[in-house]
């Protein structure tokens, strides 16, 4: 029997992703997968129930159905205590789990005899790049931040010269320089602006170069940690370090943050006094709300004014652009798929860096060690540690190759 992937609706308040996407669903029947999908589930994504069938997937009338069965099922946010309910037992199961933060989910799911891997958790060695969904949907939130800040800011981003006269290009500063702020600095650059990047890492300097931008250097101490993340700050070098910034952020038009955190709240960059020092009709393009914000004033899913300042909280930017988002994300599972179904078997090596390290559930045992000291227990074996969390998204955000949730500052 080959291996039946279940895909339903995201459940997410304003979530237009879906986990696969027709291309990938006549990949995955080619590899011995059963592709069944809930009607309407990608509606948001662009994709009709019409384009499955038409990919050789099937199309089930609800969750129920789609799922009844299933050996595997495909998210892109983790499910809620009331879904993982509703999953045949000992399924395994594969989204955006961020297990130290979804502890109930986890619990339910080990309840449920479940295996469940989290694309967070995905070890950042080259073979793992191709499943890299972190830096993929960064890369679509750093794409999204840029076009947010044009539509806001009250400016042209690029030069004009005009009968009338000389207008001058925009100034966008974007402080963090990892998949997602690399992204944006890209964006706004072919849109026009003249941009400068800060970032934490000494690392971060040449790509930042490479794109066009100017890069930023305070009178601070690098940041490198393992694996090209910045390492999390002390307080008292956010403190200098805002100090610092408080120059470059006054002499913005835009400024785009993007340091998050996985786990975690993410670090102030922007504060309240750096705002009020910012020229009217300024904007701040925030990518770290949906955990806290990089800036003091964000408020997740708003874009407010403080003292002429226009400050977006930008939450879930992938879902904005979902059919590309669901594109890339859709790959980088079936490129995860290829490492554990084999000959139309679900076969995960545990062995496998990758497998084992994006694994935190398994057979209803907590594997991930971080997970399990979350929930006061003890991890069944140990898991080989994801090399740092996500540079500093989606990104964001914070450095070379990875997406978007990264450490303080970069």
């Amino acid at each position: 029997m080959p291996v039946k992937l279940a895909v339903i609706k995201e459940s997410r308040p304003g979530e237009d992703r879906v986990a696969i996407v027709p291309e990938v669903a006549a990949k995955l029947a080619k590899a011995g997968v059963d592709v069944i999908v809930e009607s309407g589930a990608a509606a948001g994504a662009r994709f009709s129930d019409e384009d499955f069938v038409a990919a050789g997937a099937t199309v089930a009338p609800d969750a129920a159905a789609a799922l009844s069965g299933a050996d595997f099922v495909a998210r892109v946010n983790p499910p809620t205590v009331d879904e993982v309910a509703a999953l045949p037992s000992g399924v395994s199961v594969l989204s955006f789990l961020q297990p130290v933060s979804t502890t109930d989910v986890v619990e339910a799911l080990v309840a449920k005899g479940a295996t469940a891997y989290s694309m967070d958790l995905l070890p950042r060695i080259s073979r793992a790049q191709s499943m890299d969904a972190l830096s993929s949907q960064a890369t679509v939130a750093g794409y999204r931040a840029g076009l947010a800040a044009a539509e806001h800011l009250a400016k042209f981003f690029p030069m004009f010269m005009t009968a009338a006269g000389t207008v001058p290009p925009a100034k966008v500063l974007v402080m963090g320089a990892g998949v997602a702020g690399l992204q944006a600095i890209a964006t706004a650059r072919r849109l026009g602006a003249v941009v400068r990047a800060y970032d934490v890492r000494t690392a971060a300097k040449e790509e930042v170069m490479s794109l066009g931008a100017k890069f930023v250097e305070l009178e601070l101490e690098a940041q490198d940690g393992a694996g090209g993340y910045a390492k999390e700050q002390s307080a008292e070098y956010l403190a200098k370090q805002q100090e610092l910034l408080a120059v470059e952020v006054a002499a913005s038009d835009v400024v785009i943050t993007t340091a998050a955190i996985p786990g975690r709240k993410a670090p102030i960059l922007v504060t309240e006094a750096m705002v009020g020092q910012m020229s009217e009709g300024a904007v701040i393009i925030d990518m770290a709300a949906d955990t806290g914000g990089n800036c003091e004033l964000s408020v997740a899913g708003e874009a407010k004014k403080v003292g002429g300042v226009t400050i977006v909280g930008l939450t879930n930017p992938p879902s904005s652009m979902p059919t590309h988002a669901s594109f890339l994300y859709s790959r980088n599972i079936a490129n995860f798929l290829g490492l554990i179904v084999k000959d139309g078997e679900l076969v995960p090596d545990f062995d496998d860096e990758i497998v084992a390290g994006m694994c935190v559930v398994r057979a209803g045992q907590v594997v991930h060690g971080p997970t399990a000291e979350a929930l006061g227990l003890t991890p069944l074996a140990p898991t080989p540690a994801p090399a740092a969390p996500e540079k500093s998204e989606s990104d964001s955000d914070g450095a070379e190759g990875a997406d978007e949730q990264k450490g303080a500052g970069a």
